[in-house]
């Protein structure tokens, strides 16, 4: 059965971002099985691309036509470039180029952490099914694959249900690790981010650059996707901003490298660093390329728009209302990303975007809140901040009345 434009484009999207996740947690995890898994989701995507663009060719029957839908093939090269940048993340653990042990240990406390549980013979996940666990929103994590047996499993259904030794591939806040543990009958791993001891290394700079630079990547495409979605050309010179700013960090990445192989005897463990940080700069490229298809006088696709909302996470913003219990208050004290599952992207104070506020910024009323993460998540989210608009209105946010 032919596919859909629209359903090519969110395949292909999907298993993009998927593709990003796995290979990171492969290198994490140094998991040969994993990343190889990432070259099998690599070939799919091609598939997908190739077919999309077919359908494109198809469908495109006078010169307005082809106009309209070159917004559809641009964007179908930017989810590309992001394929074949984890596709050479994924390398890095199976041509065993080299990775720090200093750099796994750094990972754990990116933005993100991959973390990986097996379900105990107690637990209290076997026989419930992804959608009834609600995991996003009531611990944060994403279960990104399963592997069961000797099988992986990534293309899973909100209806597929967990068993006793399934082996739970999540990304999320730190402090949701425990409760998915908890969950899965595992002991608590307690993480507590290391403490510096002296000194700070030229590798342990060079390390640090690497962890940013996977941290932005994942910034500018969430952003490039809102700002799509959103029809946002603020926060698509954000994404340009951000390009700007990977650029540098890879620059200044080199330098320490350059550094920390003076101090070494074996300098070879380097080049996965180097390749690693490539990859990462050059996701952040594909997701400035993405936000073109905004920037010409007219409107993208309606395609565009319809996969981008159709996707395994949406885009969702909240308004915070004074009074509010985010009003005053911070993302830690609430605990947000645990406990909507939503992930916080961006804040819009005034006019001026903050990307990736950290936990203990401030918030105010009147911050415009850009997040990332599960439908039912988007809703807790907005309860916090006292937006009273319905889930999926995206309108004009109209500040309540005050109280006599």
């Amino acid at each position: 059965m032919r596919r859909t434009v629209k359903e090519l484009l969110v395949d292909a999207k999907d298993a993009a971002e998927l593709m990003v996740d796995l290979a990171y947690a492969a290198v994490f995890f140094g998991d040969d099985d994993l990343a190889s898994e990432v070259l099998r989701l690599e070939e799919q995507v091609d598939d997908s691309l190739v077919e999309l663009r077919t359908a494109c060719m198809l469908a495109a029957r006078t010169l307005d036509d082809a106009h309209a839908l070159a917004g559809v093939l641009s964007l179908a090269m930017s989810i590309e470039g992001i394929a074949d940048s984890a596709e050479d993340i994924a390398r890095v653990q199976l041509k065993d180029l080299g990775v720090p042990s200093v750099l796994r240990d750094d990972l754990r406390f990116a933005e993100e952490v991959t973390a990986r549980v097996r379900v105990r013979a107690t637990n209290q996940l076997e026989g419930r099914t992804l959608r009834e666990l609600e995991l996003p929103a009531e611990t944060g994590m994403w279960v990104i694959a399963i592997r069961r047996d000797v099988e992986w499993i990534h293309g899973f259904s909100p209806d597929d249900q967990l068993r006793e030794g399934d082996v739970l591939f999540l990304q999320g806040p730190g402090e949701g690790v425990d409760q998915v543990r908890a969950l899965a009958g595992a002991p608590p791993l307690a993480l507590n981010e290391p403490t510096e001891v002296g000194g700070v290394s030229n590798l342990d700079r060079a390390v640090d650059l690497v962890v940013e630079l996977k941290n932005v990547s994942e910034v500018a495409v969430g952003l490039a996707y809102s700002a799509i979605l959103l029809r946002d050309l603020a926060l698509a010179s954000e994404v340009g901003v951000i390009e700007d700013k990977s650029d540098d960090l890879f620059h200044g990445l080199e330098g320490w490298v350059l550094r920390a192989a003076r101090e070494l005897e074996d300098p070879e463990q380097l080049r996965g660093l180097l390749h690693l940080a490539a990859a990462s700069e050059r996701i952040v490229d594909s997701a400035q390329s993405m936000t073109r298809v905004i920037e010409t006088d007219e409107p993208p696709h309606p395609i565009i728009a319809a996969a981008l909302s159709e996707t395994d996470e949406i885009t969702a913003d909240a308004v915070i209302a004074p009074g509010s219990d985010l009003d005053g208050s911070n993302l830690r004290d609430h605990r947000v990303h645990t406990n909507t599952g939503m992930e916080v992207l961006a804040v819009d104070r005034g006019g001026r975007w903050i990307y990736r506020p950290r936990s203990r910024r401030e918030l105010r009323a009147g911050d415009r809140l850009l997040a990332l993460g599960p439908e039912e998540g988007a809703l807790r989210l907005r309860e916090l901040a006292g937006d009273h608009r319905p889930e999926g209105d995206e309108g004009e946010w109209v500040m309540p009345p005050e109280e006599d």
